[in-house]
């Protein structure tokens, strides 16, 4: 296994790894590294410096915004505020969205395949139901709503009791992480909205009792979730989504694979 700078290997209340990042970041301004009004090198900087995926830089970034540290100017990148505050509150120190997104591909994926392989007329009918429910409110809270109930309704059909409580947390901790709710919403704001071809697709393949492409449409639907929170959040001209997205595919992709 590579050497990491930071690791996130520890007590479940230890820090999170962008938490780390976002600390030493702190204590650089602290010590007069990055002055007032400066500006704070490129993600894949400090990707490289801490030795991270960007995404986790990304988290950090954002945590230095909550925090009142940074604040972000599109398409320039984020710079220290004026006059940070000497004693910053951490109100983000949670789980990020890049982590419940992960695990929400690893349990979703396998939940998908095996409700694949047992599902019923009645589940599919009422997965069809929220697929429409789903198509009629986006952009609002019904049919985010729907969203969550076609996950979770897909979970309930493995008729595991245990998977379906694990995807419904997974879901909850979207909306009980600030860190979450902040750069769900920042997605949101931006135009992001759950992808009605996605779930087709998802709802598709469970029709046709397909384990093997439920899965695949499952795990392409959350990488896509994926690729718009780094859209969404995106501030660097330089620093392109497209490459950071690429990464974060790489390392999903290197992870699943275990």
């Amino acid at each position: 296994m590579p050497h990491n700078k930071f690791t996130d290997i520890g007590p479940h209340n230890a820090p999170k790894l962008y938490q780390k990042v976002a600390n030493s970041i702190v204590a650089a301004i602290r010590n007069g590294v990055y002055e007032p009004g400066a500006r704070l090198p490129p993600e894949r900087d400090l990707a490289e410096e801490f030795d991270v995926s960007r995404a986790t830089v990304r988290e950090a970034m954002i945590a230095l915004e909550i925090r009142g540290i940074a604040e972000a100017r599109r398409g320039s990148g984020i710079y220290v505020v004026d006059a940070p505050p000497k004693e910053a509150s951490t109100p983000e120190l949670d789980i990020g969205p890049f982590e419940v997104t992960e695990a929400r591909r690893l349990f979703e994926g396998e939940s998908a395949a095996l409700a694949a392989a047992i599902i019923t007329d009645e589940e599919i009918a009422k997965l069809a139901s929220l697929l429409q429910e789903l198509a009629a409110n986006v952009g609002n809270e019904a049919g985010e709503q729907a969203d969550r109930n076609f996950h979770i309704t897909i979970a309930e059909a493995t008729g595991n009791s245990a998977i379906a409580r694990v995807v419904e947390t997974l879901w909850d901790m979207r909306y009980e992480s600030p860190m979450c709710r902040e750069m769900f919403d920042r997605a949101r704001n931006a135009g992001v909205q759950p992808r009605h071809d996605d779930h087709l697709s998802i709802f598709t393949a469970l029709q046709a009792r397909d384990p093997k492409a439920a899965r695949k449409a499952m795990h392409n639907h959350l990488d896509r979730v994926i690729d718009s929170i780094l859209a969404a959040t995106e501030t660097d001209e330089v620093e392109r989504v497209r490459s950071a997205a690429a990464s974060k595919r790489k390392e999903v992709a290197r992870r699943s694979a275990i």
